[in-house]
């Protein structure tokens, strides 16, 4: 969390002196961000060795961010009255003179963008430079924004070569080490290295690129570059470059360009034709002589379903029990969700439907899997028209699929028209051939006139 931005970040823009039709070019001008942060550890020992967590302020001085217009007056962070109280937050004071911080501009506005920062300080390694109270500390700044960006700086700690004698030093409290005369410890950063996103997501046959970068100080060198791959408890080596020697180690399909790691210190990876079998936690190792920083990146494979339904429209022709089938294959990682719902014409809203069987899932060559759904409907139960609607959700989809079935409304067919008016025909064809023989019957024969006739 940011304690206090010394420039009003969210002012809106002011471009005085702009001439219409022209665009101003943005200065470069130096502020100091301050960032609340929690100390790993004390005393020297990391917090898993005993060590504790103790508030901290860590004051970044001087990094170069791009003044748009929005700036408001540039003001310099001034350190606090002295709290005496053992609450009281450890302030790290660091120059990024000799290092450039990245995305500072971020770190500037992250109040007004809505991210969320997280800071943590702890010593970085048990040795240190030299021998007694004038000796050199060092100390790893972590920050991570939420929005993936996550910085490493190594601080050279505080020395006392400003005092005239080592029992004039004054020592901090907690960490015993030398500190200012108004109670901070001033450092300096020596070595950054940032990556813009600490967890990436690709599909199966593409490229990605692993961001790692670093920046170190004048008087350091980079040593070696190596990249690995942690997954279910292995690892493993996937690029090794050693400054000096021209043997570079690389497994296929993964690069590094050297030019730009020996030029502006792009230490990113490519990874070309992802595959399930790609998926892990990438390490940025950047070290020189004496130090190393390292980098972690989560790196997923997520491939979405294809989705199909048949059949896409039934109908009931008598009494009988219909299997729809809804097949979702392709897809990567194994979690899938699978509902059936059904709506018809009188229905506001679907209705969720509970009856429905699954096969088991099945994995293909490419580590990608498939599953079928079924639903049964017989026409004892439902009344048609209705349709049928099968929902799949995915992590690799950015919403579910639908895909819906219709049943239709019973029908009468031409043929059954034709033998319903035959056996209508008959029937009256039938019934006038009784009645006419039963009248002709009843009427008198000719001989029976003539006799009555005599």
């Amino acid at each position: 969390m940011i304690l206090g931005l010394i420039l009003c970040c969210c002012m809106s823009a002011v471009l005085a002196g702009t001439v219409e039709g022209t665009t101003p070019v943005p200065e470069i001008c130096r502020v100091d961000v301050v960032l609340s942060c929690s100390y790993e550890g004390e005393g020297g020992l990391p917090r898993a060795f005993g060590g504790s967590q103790h508030p901290a302020t860590l004051v970044l001085r001087g990094l170069s961010v791009t003044n748009d217009g929005t700036l408001g007056d540039v003001t310099n962070y001034e350190i606090p009255q002295k709290d005496h109280s053992s609450s009281a937050p450890i302030i790290f004071e660091a120059s990024a003179q000799l290092v450039s911080i990245p995305y500072a501009d971020a770190l500037l506005h992250v109040d007004c963008s809505g991210e969320e920062v997280s800071c943590e300080l702890s010593p970085y390694s048990f040795q240190q430079e030299g021998n007694g109270l004038c000796s050199t500390s060092w100390f790893l700044a972590a920050i991570r924004l939420s929005s993936g960006i996550s910085i490493a700086l190594l601080l050279r700690g505080p020395s006392c070569t400003s005092q005239k004698d080592e029992h004039d030093v004054r020592l901090h409290p907690k960490l015993k080490i030398p500190m200012s005369k108004e109670g901070t410890l001033l450092t300096t950063v020596e070595f950054q290295s940032s990556s813009n996103n600490t967890s990436l997501r690709t599909r199966l046959g593409s490229s990605i690129t692993l961001d790692c970068r670093f920046a170190l100080a004048p008087s350091f060198l980079l040593s070696s570059l190596e990249w690995r791959r942690q997954h279910r408890g292995s690892g493993r080596s996937l690029f090794q470059y050693h400054v000096g020697n021209e043997d570079t180690t690389v497994q296929p399909k993964f690069h590094v360009d050297v030019e730009q790691l020996l030029g502006n210190g792009d230490a990113s990876l490519t990874l070309q034709e992802a595959t399930v079998d790609d998926e892990g936690m990438y390490i940025c190792l950047v070290s020189t002589a004496q130090h190393q920083i390292q980098h972690n990146i989560q790196l997923l494979v997520a491939e979405p379903p294809r989705v199909r339904m048949f059949p896409t429209e039934v109908s009931f022709e008598r009494d009988e029990t219909i299997t729809l089938t809804c097949n979702i294959a392709g897809y990567y990682p194994l979690d899938i969700s699978v509902s059936w719902t059904q709506k018809s014409p009188e229905d506001e809203v679907e209705i969720s439907l509970s009856n429905t069987r699954f096969s088991s899932h099945r994995q293909s060559r490419d580590g990608t899997y498939s599953i079928a759904s079924y639903l049964s409907i017989s026409s004892a139960t439902v009344q048609a028209p209705a349709t049928y609607t099968c929902h799949v959700s995915h992590v690799a989809l950015e919403a579910p699929i639908s895909i819906s079935t219709h049943l239709k409304a019973p029908e009468h067919t031409e043929s059954e028209g034709l033998v319903g008016g035959a056996i209508a025909t008959a029937i009256f064809i039938t019934v006038l051939f009784i009645v006419l023989r039963r009248k002709r019957a009843a009427e008198p024969k000719p001989e029976q006139l003539l006799t009555a006739s005599e």
